[in-house]
C-alpha cells in the first residue's frame, strides 16, 4: 500500500518520511505502518496531525480508534485487516429495545431474555411488569407430554384473553420450588385465582392455601391435588380414559390365545395415574380372572418420562423372555419408549395404547406400532378452566360442573370432559378438528402411511 493522504482521513494523517540522501524521494517513501492498517494510530513520531487533533490526542492519551474519533462511517479500509471499533446505537431484546449500548468491537450485543416457556400477557397485549395479574396458570413441565407447551399454554392464553382478564402462564419445568416462586410472583402482582396442575402434592396444597389466605381461590387443572382446597376440578374423565385404553388393547389382541398384557402406568405421585389405572382395571381384571388374558408385569413410570419407561419395559421383556403381546402405556410418551425398545431389540409390534393424540403417537399408529391413543381435545379443557377462573374472579357460579370427585374427606365439584379413541381408522379427525396439522404427522418415512 503506497503512502499518502488517505481518501477519507485526509492530509493530516499522511506519514512524514525523510528522503534517503541522494535518492529519489518518491521511490523510497516509507511504507504505511502495520498499526495503521490494524486501525490504531501510532503514538509518537511518524504522523503529522493538525493542531485540533494534536490537542485531542494529548487530552485522551493512549490508543484511539478511528471509529471513535471519526465516526462509524469515517473509515472503510478492508475489514479483514482493519478492526473498526464503533458505537452501537441500540440492540434488540426479546423484552424490548435496549438503547444507547456502546460496543468496542464490530459485533452487536444481542440480548435475549426468555424464561423457559413462561408466558405473561395481558388483555390484548404483552403485560407490563407493573400490570396487575388476575389469573395465574401454573403448568407442570415440558417432558411428561408435549401438550403443556404445544396446546395448554397457547389455548389458555387465547381463552383468557377472550374473557378480558389479565393473566400469567408459567411452566415449572417439573421443579416444585420453581412453581412456588411462580405462584408467589403472581400473588405479589395481585392474582386472585390460581389454576394449578399438580407436580408435588405438598407444594400444590401450599400454593392453594396461600391463595386462600390472600382472599383468592384455586382450581385443580387436569390433575387433582389430593388434600387441596380448590373450588373446582377441571379434567377429562380419567376412568373413561383408562377404559378406552384397555378396550383398545383388547380389541387389537382379538384372536390371540391367552396373550400376555403388561401395564405401564403414569407417575405414582399423580392422582390422574390412579384414575387411568382404575379404568384399565375395570376392563382388564375380569379378563385376567377368566383367563382370557394373562397378567404381565405392571409398574408405574416416575414422572411419566420416556427415559424412565424404556428401562422399565426392557426389564419387563427380560422377565417374560420377550413374550409380551400387549401393553397399556399411560400416554403417547410412554408408548414411544415401548416402540423404541421393541425396535432396538428387533421385535415385532404389539398391541399398544397411548394418550394425548400427539404427532408421535399418530405416526406410531399409522405405521402399525401403536394400536390407539386417547384424544382429549385440550381447547375444551382450557376453555372450561378459563370460564371457571373468570366465574370465581367475579364471584359467580362456576359453569359446567357435572359431578363430584372424592378428595380426602370431602367431595370436590368436578367438570369431567369426554374423550375419544383414535385409531388408524379415524386419525384424520385430528386434522379436521385442527388439533394436529397433517404436515406435522405425514412427513419423512411416515408420509407413505397417510391417507
Amino acid at each position: 500500500m503506497a503512502a499518502g493522504p488517505h481518501p477519507r482521513l485526509g492530509r493530516h494523517l499522511r506519514p512524514r518520511v525523510a528522503p534517503h540522501p541522494g535518492r529519489d524521494r518518491r521511490r523510497h517513501r516509507r511504507r504505511t505502518p502495520r498499526s495503521y492498517l490494524r486501525g490504531r494510530v501510532p503514538r509518537g513520531r511518524g504522523l503529522r496531525r493538525s493542531r485540533p487533533l494534536e490537542r485531542e490526542r494529548k487530552a485522551r492519551s493512549g490508543r484511539v480508534s478511528h471509529g471513535a474519533r471519526y465516526g462509524r462511517d469515517a473509515c472503510r479500509i478492508d475489514l479483514n485487516t482493519f478492526a473498526i471499533r464503533n458505537r452501537v446505537s441500540e440492540t434488540t431484546s426479546k423484552e424490548g429495545a435496549v438503547k444507547g449500548v456502546t460496543g468496542k468491537a464490530t459485533r452487536i450485543l444481542l440480548t435475549v431474555a426468555v424464561a423457559g416457556v413462561a408466558v405473561a400477557v395481558a388483555t390484548g397485549a404483552t403485560a407490563k411488569k407493573s400490570a396487575n395479574i388476575q389469573v395465574c396458570v401454573l403448568l407442570p413441565d415440558t417432558k411428561s407430554s408435549v401438550r403443556w407447551v404445544q396446546f395448554d399454554a397457547p389455548d389458555f392464553a387465547k381463552a383468557l384473553k377472550a374473557a378480558g382478564v389479565t393473566y400469567s402462564i408459567t411452566n415449572a419445568l417439573n421443579d416444585p420450588q420453581k412453581m412456588v416462586s411462580q405462584a408467589d410472583a403472581c400473588l405479589a402482582a395481585g392474582a386472585k385465582v390460581a389454576v394449578v396442575t399438580d407436580i408435588a402434592q405438598g407444594t400444590s396444597i401450599a400454593i392453594e392455601k396461600k391463595f386462600a389466605a390472600a382472599g383468592g381461590s384455586s382450581i385443580d387443572y387436569d390433575r387433582q391435588v389430593v388434600g387441596g382446597i380448590a373450588k373446582v376440578y377441571v379434567t377429562f374423565d380419567g376412568k373413561a380414559v383408562g377404559a378406552a385404553q384397555a378396550k383398545g388393547v383388547v380389541k387389537a389382541l382379538k384372536g390371540k390365545s391367552k396373550p400376555v398384557v403388561a401395564e405401564l402406568w403414569g407417575g405414582p405421585t399423580d392422582q390422574n395415574a390412579f384414575w387411568f389405572k382404575s379404568g384399565n382395571d375395570a376392563v382388564l381384571n375380569p379378563l385376567f380372572k377368566n383367563k382370557t388374558l394373562t397378567k404381565g408385569p405392571q409398574q408405574f413410570v416416575p414422572l411419566w418420562l420416556a427415559t424412565n419407561a424404556a428401562p422399565i419395559f426392557t426389564q419387563m421383556l427380560l422377565k417374560t423372555n420377550n413374550k409380551i403381546d400387549g401393553a397399556i402405556a399411560a400416554n403417547d410418551n410412554i408408548a414411544g419408549a415401548v416402540v423404541a425398545t421393541l425396535k432396538a431389540k428387533h421385535l415385532k409390534p404389539i398391541a399398544l395404547s397411548g394418550q394425548d393424540a400427539t404427532s408421535q403417537g399418530v405416526q406410531n399408529i399409522i405405521s402399525g406400532w401403536q394400536s390407539m391413543t386417547v384424544y382429549k381435545f385440550v381447547p375444551n379443557e382450557t376453555k372450561a378452566a378459563a370460564a371457571a377462573a373468570v366465574a370465581l374472579l367475579r364471584g359467580k357460579k362456576v359453569p359446567g360442573i357435572n359431578g363430584f370427585r372424592k378428595n380426602g374427606s370431602k367431595k370436590e365439584p368436578t367438570i369431567a370432559l369426554p374423550v375419544i379413541s383414535i385409531t388408524k381408522a379415524n386419525y384424520t379427525r385430528l386434522f379436521k378438528d385442527g388439533f394436529l396439522k397433517k404436515s406435522d404427522v405425514c412427513i419423512g418415512v411416515y408420509k407413505k402411511y397417510c391417507k
